[in-house]
Order: C-alpha cells, then sequence, then structure tokens
C-alpha cells in the first residue's frame, strides 16, 4: 500500500506535465515499483544457495558501511540498503546525457520535486538509445551509459543490487556513503553540487571506515588515498581542459569562426593526449581513468566527466574549515538547500580567511 500512495503521489504531481513525459513517468514509476517487488532481505539473501561466499562477504560488507553511515558521519538513518534484488543484467537502468555541439552546456529534463536534471534514466536500454536517437536528430551530442547504482533520495527504501557486488570492496563501501548523502541532502536542481558533495563526502567517509575498520596502516586505505589523489589529478585536468574547450567554443561563436566536424573532434581527441602526456604519468594508480584514454568523447560525454569529477578542492577546504567535522560538514551543506545558488555560497565559504 505504501508503494501505491506514493506511486499516486507522483503522477499527481505531474498533472501539468506534457502527455509524453507522462507517460514516461508512468512508466517509469511502473518499473521501479515492480524493482522494488523484487526486494528480499538481506538475511534472506546470505541463506541464498545462489549467492556465492564472496557476493554474500560484500552484503554484510554493505550492511556495515551503512551503519557507520548513519552511526559515524551522521547521515540519514533510513532502512536503505537492507534488502537486495538479483538484477537480470549488469546495470539497474540507462542514463542519456546530450549537449549542443557548439558548447558546453547541459541539456536539462524537467521532473517533479527535483528539478531540472542532466540526465534521462530509462529502466530499459531500448527507451535510453530511442532517446537519444531523437536528440541526435536534432543536432546534440549525446552519451548513454548502464548504471549500477542510483538513489530515489528517501522516496523507497533502495536495495542493494546484484550489480553492486561486483565492485572492488572499498568502492562498495563508497557507492553506500555516496548514496546516503543523496538521501540526507538534495538540492533541487543542482546536479553538480548534489554529486560533487556525494563524491567527497563518499570519498572522505571510505577513508574513515578504512581507518577505524583497519588502522592507519591499513593497506585498502592505502589504495583509497592513491585513488583520491589521482581524482585530484584527474579532476583539476578537467577543469584546465574544459575551461579551454568552453574558451574555444565562445570564441568561435562571439567572432562568427565557423568551424567543421572534423576540427571540432580533432579539438576534442587533444585532451585525450593531453591526458596521455601530462596525467597518466602523475597517476598513482596506472590503470586509473584507462577507460578515458579510448573513450569517444564529445560534449555530453565530457560533462559527464565534469559531474562527478572536477575539482572538489572548494568541498575539502570548507571541511577543513570545519575542522574536518562531518556532522558539521552535513549540518553547513543541509542549510544550503535552499540556497539560490549553493556552488556560489560554497566557494564563499571556502574562500573565508
Amino acid at each position: 500500500m505504501d508503494l501505491l500512495k506514493k506511486a499516486i503521489f507522483a503522477i499527481a504531481t505531474v498533472s501539468l506535465l506534457s502527455g509524453c513525459q507522462i507517460g514516461y513517468l508512468a512508466k517509469s514509476a511502473y518499473s521501479q515499483a515492480n524493482l522494488l517487488r523484487r526486494r528480499i532481505p538481506v538475511e534472506d539473501a546470505l541463506k541464498d544457495s545462489r549467492l556465492d561466499s564472496d557476493q554474500k562477504r560484500k552484503l554484510v560488507l554493505a550492511q556495515e558501511a551503512r551503519a557507520f553511515a548513519e552511526t559515524e558521519l551522521g547521515l540519514s538513518k533510513t532502512k536503505n540498503y537492507t534488502s537486495y534484488v538479483q538484477l537480470e543484467g549488469p546495470y539497474v537502468t540507462y542514463v542519456v546525457n546530450a549537449a549542443p555541439k557548439d558548447e558546453l552546456k547541459p541539456h536539462l529534463w524537467k521532473y517533479p520535486l527535483v528539478g531540472s536534471m542532466p540526465y534521462k534514466g530509462f529502466f530499459e536500454p531500448k527507451g535510453a538509445e530511442e532517446e537519444a536517437a531523437a536528440l541526435k536528430a536534432e543536432g546534440f551530442d549525446t552519451y548513454v551509459r548502464g548504471v549500477t547504482a542510483y538513489s530515489t533520495l528517501g522516496w523507497f527504501r533502495d536495495p542493494i543490487l546484484s550489480s553492486m557486488l561486483t565492485y572492488k570492496d572499498h568502492d562498495l563501501v563508497d557507492t553506500i556513503i555516496h548514496e546516503t548523502v543523496h538521501a540526507t541532502i538534495f538540492v533541487k536542481s543542482e546536479a553538480d553540487f548534489n554529486e560533487r558533495l556525494a563524491t567527497f563526502i563518499g570519498n572522505k567517509g571510505t577513508e574513515a571506515f578504512y581507518k577505524k575498520r583497519e588502522g592507519d596502516a591499513s593497506p585498502t586505505l592505502k589504495t583509497i588515498k592513491a585513488d583520491s589523489v589521482d581524482q585530484k589529478i584527474f579532476g583539476e585536468f578537467m577543469k584546465r581542459e574544459l575551461d579551454s574547450l568552453e574558451a574555444w567554443y565562445k570564441e568561435r561563436k562571439e567572432k562568427g569562426l565557423a568551424f567543421t566536424e572534423e576540427e571540432r573532434v580533432a579539438r576534442i581527441k587533444a585532451i585525450q593526449e593531453h591526458f596521455l602526456s601530462d596525467v597518466k604519468p602523475k597517476l598513482e594508480q596506472k590503470d586509473s581513468y584507462s577507460k578515458f584514454e579510448t573513450a569517444e568523447l564529445n560534449n555530453a560525454r565530457l560533462l559527464n566527466y565534469r559531474l562527478y569529477f572536477e575539482d572538489l578542492s572548494q568541498f575539502e577546504k570548507v571541511f577543513v574549515k570545519l575542522g574536518s567535522d562531518f556532522a558539521k560538514m552535513l549540518a553547513y551543506c543541509k542549510s544550503l538547500e535552499k540556497s539560490d545558488d549553493p556552488v556560489a555560497d560554497l566557494k564563499r565559504k571556502a574562500d573565508e580567511p
């Protein structure tokens, strides 16, 4: 009955949307409800002979991470990740990103409750591919990717998915914390802020988890810190490159300088060349961002990198100013839920003497 009530409320909030959008939301709501009906308690999953010992170990680890996120980090107490769903494939949803070919500006979709978002999700790959094809026909760059975990922002009791059990241990812990941040703090129509905050707290929280669990000499902690160093290097690199590409587009637009698709592709390809020459040799983990070298980049995919990997230094500065205290950091970020520009407010806080 709880699921039914929430579904009715969700449909009621979209009465002013177009018929096409209502159809999309209704189909998504049905798929979400169907997924949730397949949940089984983690206790039952641990007795399931179809799961191997490593999968069961990771289910227990996820419970430990969930408890740590709530009791040690101060994230919202929910019943998320107390159940399990076995998926039929490697992904739970498929997401479409889009952007104009001559500008680093995400195409936005409007939704009830959460506002404008730079992506649209589908439970079936066909829907995502059709959406991408329609946008390509309108002249947009597009990027379609499979998603292995997501948050319903506290609306439903999110389960652990079988796709999540393929992660490395510390990545699973990071994901549980990351998604719990989304269920704790969410600023409407501010995907960049929301994702970077969850990434930052996920990284820091995972370090704290393994420091408590294994001590300062933990080999896992060493790996996590190396990952954080690489993420910082890659984030700073992406900021430089995307700022430069943005300036390239802007200059041509302001001066009326036309450019061919071949020139644009070559300009984007140069970003990968800079990665190989300037960034890869500096990385502590040599396989970090290895997929970036051969990825088929366009504006939509580059903006997805910006969304998740751009420089997190402003969050780091504020965290340090607040005594590296998770509770204070979360309280401050929670206060930004009503901000008109949380990114600017965060920067002002970071720049305070």
